[in-house]
């Protein structure tokens, strides 16, 4: 299954094609908008103020209720476009964003609004695709959950079991203590109100891969699948699989995974420090990572940037709405782009 994602965050509609979709598979909308509204912009002082309804209108792909096999497409109007924010600031790089980049690689022709294709509204359809994946992956005993683990150096509670990533996505700012995710919240509110921005992270796990996916080489690696999913989500500006960093500060002695028989014959890791993958292979453990994503680049504060039109020195000043943290509203999205992963590295 292969998915393109299209539109632009000031267009009229973003969309997505999956192809190679199998056929039959009865798909629940419900659960598809449920993810979808978990990433919805203008739900509270945390997030932008922009209100988008996210409702998908499938025009391809499903009949009767069911995948037809043929590529389905699903588009994703946009409603509250306030393309006038970014008039006079259409020639200025925003600093952080892939203004400057994108000028060079499409010579000058990319929509600048909002970001234009590179905006994180184009997550938007990718839920819509890793829903579509997520249901797929439940017909095999596969399921992906995601909690906030870090916002601006307050952590979360450390991933436990699947019911409780499960519990954590029906709550409006997903972590596992309560406590911890109202100082994270404080954090974000403190850099909004100082015209900043805060970045975090995310863990996320996927439950039920059985052991034997991948290869230790490129391009079927198990890790590096993931990763390139990952990365493909706005924001994200790292990866690590199982201990990830930690790893540095580390013996063998700590760092390895003692196996042993579980009651049902399964072999076991006593830890999980792999994140469920050993030599690029899934070895039948929870395949867990934690991706970082760097603060909004989108500030109010008065920044130092070029004129491209000009090409010479000069200031920013942003206005419009913009989110001053992304991490909780990505929470979804990377369960999104997990899903897509598992279902290549599943040969779905």
């Amino acid at each position: 299954m292969k998915y393109s994602i299209f539109g632009e965050s000031h267009g009229p509609a973003i969309g997505v094609v999956l192809e190679g979709v199998p056929p039959g598979l009865a798909l629940s909308l419900d659960a598809i908008r449920f993810d979808l509204s978990r990433r919805a912009p203008g739900q509270s002082a945390l997030s932008t103020a922009r209100q988008e309804a996210d409702e998908p209108q499938i025009l391809s792909g499903v009949f009767e209720g069911k995948t037809t096999g043929a590529p389905l497409c699903a588009v994703i109007e946009n409603t509250d476009a306030r393309s006038g924010d970014y008039a006079k600031t259409k020639d200025l790089a925003r600093p952080g964003h892939a203004d400057y980049p994108a000028h060079v690689r499409y010579a000058g022709f990319n929509d600048y609004r909002g970001g234009g294709h590179f905006s994180g509204r184009l997550t938007a359809p990718l839920v819509f695709a890793g829903g579509v994946a997520k249901q797929l992956l439940a017909q095999k005993g596969v399921s992906v959950g995601a909690h906030i683990s870090t916002v601006y150096g307050i952590n979360d509670d450390p991933l436990e079991d699947w019911e409780s990533l499960r519990a954590c996505a029906a709550k409006p700012f997903p972590v596992l203590n309560d406590d911890k995710g109202a100082e994270m919240q404080e954090a974000i509110l403190e850099a909004k109100n100082e015209q900043d921005s805060v970045g975090g992270a995310i863990e996320c796990a996927v439950f039920g891969l059985p052991p034997g996916l991948g290869a230790p080489d490129f391009g079927c690696n198990a890790e590096g699948v993931f990763s390139q999913h990952l990365f493909a989500v706005p924001a994200v500006k790292a990866v690590a699989f199982g201990a990830g960093t930690a790893f540095a500060l580390m013996r063998g002695s700590e760092a390895n995974d003692p196996l042993y028989v579980d009651g049902d014959g399964s072999i076991r890791a006593e830890q999980n420090c792999a994140g469920g993958v050993n030599g690029g292979i899934t070895n039948g453990m929870p395949l867990v990572f934690e991706v970082t994503l760097r603060p909004t680049p989108s500030i109010a504060r008065r920044q130092f940037t070029v004129d491209l039109a000009k090409h010479e020195n000069a200031e920013l000043e942003l206005t419009g709405r913009h989110d001053p943290c992304v991490v909780h509203r990505a929470v979804p999205v990377i369960e999104a782009a997990a899903a897509l992963a598992a279902c290549e590295l599943m040969g779905i």
